[in-house]
């Protein structure tokens, strides 16, 4: 199934201005596994001088002699592929022996974190490349990486023997959810959104569904059966970046079950405390993992699975392997379709504060803090606030249909609810908001004052 080009006009043109400067560039660009990195490079790249290398965990010397390989087809010269050479500096030195430098060329070193990994002085060994031989010369220098905290820390950090050399840097964010109409044109908002609850929107899983068939037989052709790419695609991402994938697959599951606070996660596996902190942490890098705070708290917060894929999958297809292996495929389909209502209503609310985020919505407010709030047992979904203007929204998300009695009674619960949350009571403009799959009386409701959305506005 080829994997459609969708909304990366923005970064193409960066990358190509960038190209098109006559001084030297070296950009970063770094984003999740998956999001279309390579794809983005490969489409950049096409009908240009260009060495792409993907780094591997591999030994330092084996990275080396592959891309010395790859710089002789391109030098088309049996002497230098003769030539032995054991470090970055002199593979660079010696390539420029060669090359004539009359077109500009573009090195694409594909996750250069592999590279930190195998030797964390390799940052300073490309400082001393870019310093003393690239800066001066007709190239473009492009490292990626999908270990985003590792990017931003060893490649992007004031502390990185790399900072103040990069001319520019973007880091590939998921497709929107605007687009994904390109994906499956047929499919309505409602399964739009359902799509979104089990992949988000990384491009390599949205073109793994087929956009003729329903979306529960997508689930099942896609997902379910054995031998499909998305059946065991979680647990090869983890194989592909822990050496300890046991440790970080029993803490998702753990999360999955409901064990969502450190101390709870700690019962579950039986790890220290210390290394369930750190797991948990290199989880959230990867933006697999979220730490959730209640809104204007410093302690007290949950972890859950952030990444959509992983939610679904430790949820729905691991629990389910035995049936999957005996291929009752419909039995596992009947199972997802009975608690789907309930595992989307939490991701239709991790959707609306990602939308609220991104100013979807037309509110009353300018938010400069989202997130949620709980107290013992009361919990609003969603508060939106304007700390300079002391303004507040206060937000109830609900995967149904609602009438338009049901939402108000919502609206009056959440006016009760709000009075716990303390923040400038005294002072603060209140606003209340509802948002649902389907909310009749929508008019009604905002000539009384309120705010509700519902997925026709999500369009």
């Amino acid at each position: 199934m080829k994997q459609l080009f969708v909304n990366r006009h923005s970064e193409l043109a960066f990358l190509e201005k960038h190209f098109s400067s006559p001084n030297p560039e070296f950009l970063v660009i770094y984003g999740r596994r998956r999001v279309g990195k390579s794809c983005l490079l490969a489409k950049f790249s096409k009908n240009k001088s260009c060495i792409y290398f993907l780094c591997t965990k591999d030994s330092e010397q084996e990275n080396i002699n592959r891309m010395k390989s790859k710089m002789a087809n391109i030098l088309v010269s049996p002497v230098f592929e003769k030539l032995e050479i054991n470090n970055w500096i002199e593979l660079f030195k010696y390539f420029f022996e060669f090359y004539d430098g009359t077109k500009k060329i573009v090195f694409i070193f594909d996750e250069f974190p592999y590279l930190i990994e195998l030797k964390k002085g390799v940052t300073s060994v490309f400082q001393h490349i870019w310093d003393e031989m690239l800066s001066s010369k007709n190239v473009m220098l492009i490292l990626t990486g999908s270990s985003i905290g590792m990017m931003e820390t060893e490649v992007l950090d004031y502390h990185s023997p790399l900072y103040g050399r990069r001319t520019g840097q973007w880091k590939v964010t998921e497709v929107g959810l605007e687009h994904f109409h390109e994906f499956l044109p047929k499919y309505s908002m409602d399964d739009i959104c359902r799509v979104y609850g089990v992949v988000g929107g990384i491009p390599a899983y949205l073109g793994k569904f087929d956009a003729g068939a329903a979306f529960f037989e997508n689930i099942e052709n896609r997902f379910i059966k054995k031998g499909e790419f998305l059946n065991v695609e979680p647990e090869l991402l983890l194989k592909a970046e822990f050496r300890e994938e046991k440790n970080y697959f029993l803490i998702l599951k753990a999360l999955a079950l409901g064990h969502n606070t450190n101390a709870k996660v700690v019962a579950y596996t039986g790890f220290e405390k210390g290394n369930i902190s750190k797991y948990l942490h290199v989880l959230e890098n990867l933006i697999i993992v979220r730490h959730i705070l209640p809104i204007g708290k410093q302690r007290g917060g949950i972890y859950i699975i952030e990444d959509p894929l992983f939610a679904f999958w430790f949820k729905f297809i691991y629990p389910n392997r035995d049936d999957i292996e005996l291929e009752n495929y419909g039995a596992v389909v009947t199972k997802i379709k009975s608690d789907f209502p309930s595992y989307m209503g939490h991701r239709f609310e991790l959707l609306c504060e990602d939308l609220i985020r991104k100013h979807h919505f037309v509110l009353p407010i300018k938010p400069t803090t989202i997130g949620k709030w709980w107290h013992r047992e009361e919990e609003i979904d969603i508060i939106a606030r304007d700390e300079d203007n002391l303004d507040i929204l206060f937000c109830e998300v609900k995967w149904k249909d609602l009438g338009k009695n049901e939402t108000l009674k919502l609206l009056e619960s959440l006016k009760c609810k709000s009075a716990l949350m303390k923040w400038r009571n005294d002072v603060r403009t209140e606003y209340y908001s509802v948002i649902a799959k389907k909310i009749n009386g929508k008019k009604e409701l905002a000539d009384l004052g309120y705010f509700v959305y519902d997925l026709d506005d999500f369009k």
